[in-house]
């Protein structure tokens, strides 16, 4: 049992995957010689969804259609991807695989995917010239359909993530996708996370630092924060390579404005793990996505979901491998390694 709260409490609930939250379809490509990669979330008959961004500098695609004043009511698709702003065409592959599914909101004249999308910046990690784009979101797409591949790690968005970048890619450490799930009743509830922050990792239950700043030798954490106190003076550029992006799923029965709010809630599961996090240099963003019609109470929901979200990202650390020159918490032996 992960939980450090109630112990009565949380003895009703069960880990489960994240693939387990059904109808849900998830498929990962990546590039492993240029680092980046996307991860594709898909439901063929739709899903409501909800979003809250809270960092500063986003890299995003229709994300007006999820404010519960807009008119949609289900999307299709959330696309989660490297490449900055330049892998937001990645997007449009997934839109014509799903098209070619008959897959779409009916506008009587065609079928239109509603997809969604937000990326990471990766282009410090591989290749900057290298982005995903419409071919590699047909390709993850079709994986979905047709060979669910989702895992965590170096995969998918994942594939050039990276932490603690305050100091520059030398001092900076290899992260991934990490996702975790917990059922209670017929209730599940799990997220899926890119991990890219600026800031430091801290493993949630126990306090201590995981990941992030390296000292020069790369054998020790520094603190994030500490660094940025040695000066007060402004900074014009904080190396903005940076954003955490991620997935609340649950089978709960929600519309788009309880969505929007569960996703906000969310923001503490990243808040608990990352220091400093929502940043002017990070795009922070969290869909809260509702895949089925079990009758829940958003805020245990909302309240489980932040949980949920920071033990995703602690999978995040735990489960990436060494690559392109940055190291991984576990070839350092700050964490286990997982999977």
């Amino acid at each position: 049992m992960i939980y450090n709260g109630n112990a009565e409490a949380f003895k009703k609930f069960r880990e489960i995957s994240v693939l387990d939250i059904q109808p849900l379809r998830i498929g990962q490509v990546e590039d492993t010689e240029a680092a980046t990669g996307m991860t594709v979330l898909i439901s063929d008959e739709g899903m409501r969804a909800g979003l809250d961004v809270r960092g500063g500098g986003p890299a995003s695609r229709d994300s007006q259609m999820l404010n519960p004043l807009m008119s949609m009511q289900k999307i299709h698709a959330v696309v989660l991807s490297g490449g900055s702003a330049f892998g937001l065409g990645a997007g449009n592959g997934v839109m014509q695989y799903l098209e070619e599914h008959d897959i779409g909101f009916d506008t009587g004249v065609a079928k239109v995917p509603l997809v969604v999308q937000s990326d990471i910046y990766d282009l410090t990690v591989g290749s900057a010239a290298v982005r995903p784009d419409s071919k590699m979101g047909y390709a993850a797409a079709k994986a979905a359909f047709e060979t669910p591949n989702y895992k965590d790690g170096n995969y998918g968005a994942g594939c050039g993530a990276s932490v603690g970048k305050i100091g520059g890619m030398e001092t900076a450490m290899k992260t991934g996708v990490g996702s975790y799930a917990i059922q209670i009743g017929e209730l599940q509830i799990g997220a899926i996370v890119v991990l890219n922050a600026l800031g430091d990792i801290y493993d949630w239950k126990s306090g201590a630092q995981v990941a992030g700043l390296l000292s020069e030798d790369k054998t020790e954490l520094r603190s994030t924060l500490a660094k940025m106190s040695g000066s007060i003076e402004a900074v014009e550029n904080k190396f903005t390579g940076n954003t955490t992006i991620a997935a609340v799923i649950t089978n709960g029965h929600f519309d788009k404005a309880q969505l929007c709010k569960i996703a906000g809630v969310a923001h503490n599961g990243y808040a608990r793990a990352i220091n400093p996090v929502h940043t002017s240099a990070d795009g922070d963003s969290i869909y809260a996505l509702s895949v089925g019609e079990v009758n829940a109470d958003q805020d245990l929901v909302a309240a489980l979901g932040a949980e949920v979200l920071s033990e995703a990202i602690l999978r995040a650390v735990t489960s990436a491998d060494s690559a392109y020159g940055l190291p991984s918490a576990s070839e350092l032996g700050f964490v286990e390694k997982s999977n």
